[in-house]
């Protein structure tokens, strides 16, 4: 049995490096014909479809790892053709989505019943920033101590190409995006074991010296996925991989790409689907997520370019926004309507405005980088004219992304580790960590989870009283990147993507 495994394992990894080379085709088999010896099969990649033999004495069919007949396909199976240089198939491979998952349905996005907070029990990790985008994990019963070595690695996937996406987590799969044969991709991996389910085409890939590929993290929202890419390619697809609907962003609201790509995570706020394209007249925009067509747009004064921040929402004296940081400052936009209501420009800075903003009670807090800091905004008084409460130096967040938990706001104050109280801006703490304490953060069952820049994964207590660390590892296998991609903690699990790979950590006894 385990000389099987290990010749199966090393099929895939051979299948893997000659994907790289072109010799295998990816896609759903679209036809079969009657005599059941051809089959044709539509790349999920790319517009191309091309017609297999399979009456071959010598091609080898594998479904979930196993030897299988070609009579075991069918019209619809997302598979892998390996074939030789003449293109003859010699393996096909199948691996299905997870037997536990729920069936996607019908192609119309959000078919299910969602719970009270708009998405289903089983999406612990739905999007960028949480099920709520306030950085919170609903994950408890988690270590609260961490041996020398780490908590235990589960799993490592690879593969997964180019680019700075996190992961979001729902119905027994992880999703991401990377690069593939020169095109952006759409991931789908088994949650427990990090197998490949399927990978689709999302656009063009965009390319930068800080490093290729997409910034963005999927968003799901029952059984629907919503991306968008660096170059502005914004996708619809059903969890199971069909792809359901694409735009360009950029293109279709007369905007221009900024400085180091797109870098937003598409919010989803019923039917509707937000995000920031900066263009002219259409700073940010509310789409159908049934299609994609537009429900609103709303102009900021001089149509600033995007930022690299995602839209977070905020409820202030009763009244929905949406608010987002641009190019030139922090804005919000009614919700129902898509009017302007404010804006400010107090924690900005002129090159890149990344982190999202914190909402707590009437006020709103954000912060960016360059030297700049944060800033408190008070809405108690006037919605559409906030109140500067202060301003601080002891929080200039570049694009690690912060925590409010109490009153409290943790994150990276460039290289130092920092705790302010959110009322004053007053530090509580701060720590300088070894290495390089510029970095990403998350919350999750009473712990900070922080990790640096350069690799180093840090447990931190969540304690406004005293820097206390509970736990730190090097990260295996570290890319020559900057481990810019956030850690997401979700299923009792850790989530680090390093470019290629992505590595998965229990953290529960």
């Amino acid at each position: 049995m385990a000389l099987r495994w290990i010749a199966l394992q090393l099929a895939f990894v051979l299948l893997i490096a000659h994907q790289a080379s072109g010799a295998t085709f990816t896609g759903r088999i679209t036809k079969i014909s009657p005599d059941k010896s051809s089959i044709t099969v539509t790349s999920t990649l790319q517009d191309d479809e091309k017609v297999f033999p399979v009456n071959g004495r010598d091609l080898k069919v594998i479904i979930n790892r196993r030897s299988a007949k070609v009579s075991q396909l069918a019209v619809g199976d997302l598979i892998s053709v390996f074939t030789t240089s003449s293109g003859q198939p010699t393996r096909i491979y199948r691996n299905d989505p997870n037997p536990a998952s729920k069936p996607a349905g019908n192609n119309t996005p959000g078919n299910s019943e969602p719970t009270a907070s708009g998405s289903t029990a089983d999406a612990p990790w739905s999007q960028f920033l949480g099920p709520d985008r306030k950085n919170h994990s609903t994950s408890t019963g988690l270590l609260k101590q961490w041996p020398a070595s780490g908590p235990e690695l589960l799993w490592t996937a690879r593969g997964l190409g180019e680019g700075y996406s996190s992961v979001s987590v729902a119905d027994g799969k992880v999703f991401t995006m990377g690069t593939r044969a020169d095109q952006e991709a759409i991931i789908a991996l088994d949650l427990q074991t990090g197998s490949e389910l399927w990978a689709i085409r999302n656009g063009s890939v965009f390319q930068d010296g800080q490093g290729n590929g997409p910034r963005s993290t999927p968003t799901w929202d029952n059984g629907t996925l919503y991306t968008l890419g660096a170059a502005g390619d914004l996708t619809c697809a059903s969890d199971s991989g069909q792809l359901i609907w694409t735009i360009n962003i950029l293109d279709r609201f007369s905007a221009s790409n900024i400085v180091w790509g797109i870098s937003e995570s598409p919010l989803i706020d019923g039917e509707k689907l937000i995000c920031t394209p900066g263009g002219t007249n259409a700073t940010m925009v509310a789409l159908k997520k049934s299609d994609g067509s537009p429900i609103w747009q709303c102009r900021v004064p001089q149509n600033p370019k995007a930022g690299y921040a995602s839209v977070t929402t905020a409820n202030l004296r009763g009244r929905k926004q949406y608010v987002n940081f641009c190019h030139s400052g922090l804005f919000g936009v009614d919700a129902e309507s898509g009017q302007a209501l404010w804006g400010d420009n107090n924690a900005a800075n002129d090159t890149a405005n990344c982190s999202s903003a914190i909402e707590m009670g009437e006020s709103i807090f954000y912060a960016s980088g360059y030297g700049t800091g944060g800033a408190l905004l008070d809405f108690s008084g006037n919605i559409t004219k906030p109140k500067l409460v202060y301003k601080t130096e002891k929080m200039k967040n570049h694009h690690g992304g912060m925590v409010e938990l109490n009153d409290y706001i943790y994150g990276a104050n460039d290289n130092i580790l920092t705790c302010i109280n959110a009322q004053t801006g007053t530090p509580a703490w701060q720590e300088r960590l070894s290495g390089n304490g510029k970095g990403a953060i998350t919350f999750a069952d009473g712990c900070l989870y922080f990790r640096s820049e350069r690799g180093p994964m840090y447990l931190i207590k969540a304690d406004p009283n005293q820097f206390e660390q509970l736990g730190m590892f090097e990260q295996p296998e570290r890319s020559q990147k900057n481990a810019w991609a956030r850690p997401v903690v979700a299923d009792g699990k850790l989530f680090l993507r390093d470019q290629d790979i992505l590595l998965c950590y229990k953290l529960t006894e």
